[in-house]
């Protein structure tokens, strides 16, 4: 059994320790069938037999779905238009809640003020999340380059004996 929680149009599904085992059959046999199989249409098929087919997208959503259950995590479904609280975002990013109120005071991240309350949308947490990691991307080309300059490559990588 799969345990479900979660509200407001989010749900996350824990795959319980009993469950692991279907869950990686279960993707061994998809992992199979994508290779073994010519290019079908993906489908749900119930328990009379009765097939519907699903878009392409919705297909790939399902499998990584089902291969981060099968390694034992939690899934989180949410709409992009999802109001967080500040607690549940900076959770969403992996920083404090401290930070992430920084983040919003300073206009880096789009907020609402309900009340006395800062909620923040899905969508916009995603989009920060991308630009940050574009922005520690060419950081880190930078200091590459940097280096390369500094000739920091082509230091004797032999270890000095003592």
């Amino acid at each position: 059994m799969v345990s479900r929680s979660g509200g407001a149009g989010a749900s996350t599904y824990m795959p319980e320790s009993g469950d692991l085992a279907e869950i990686v059959d279960f993707v061994a046999v998809l992992d199979a069938k994508g290779i073994a199989v010519p290019r079908l249409s993906p489908a749900l098929v119930d328990a009379d037999g009765h097939r519907v087919e699903i878009p392409s997208p919705v297909y790939e959503a399902l499998r990584q779905v089902v291969t981060a259950m099968a390694s034992g995590q939690g899934v989180t479904i949410a709409p992009h238009n999802t109001m967080l609280t500040t607690q549940e975002a900076a959770d969403f990013l992996g920083m404090s809640r401290p930070t992430l109120v920084r983040l919003l005071t300073d206009g880096l991240i789009p907020h609402e003020m309900r009340g006395r309350h800062r909620r923040v949308m899905l969508a916009d947490l995603l989009v920060y999340q991308g630009r940050s990691r574009d922005d520690r991307r060419a950081a880190l080309s930078e200091m590459v380059r940097e280096g390369e300059a500094a000739g920091m490559y082509d230091l004797d990588p032999t270890p000095v004996a003592r």
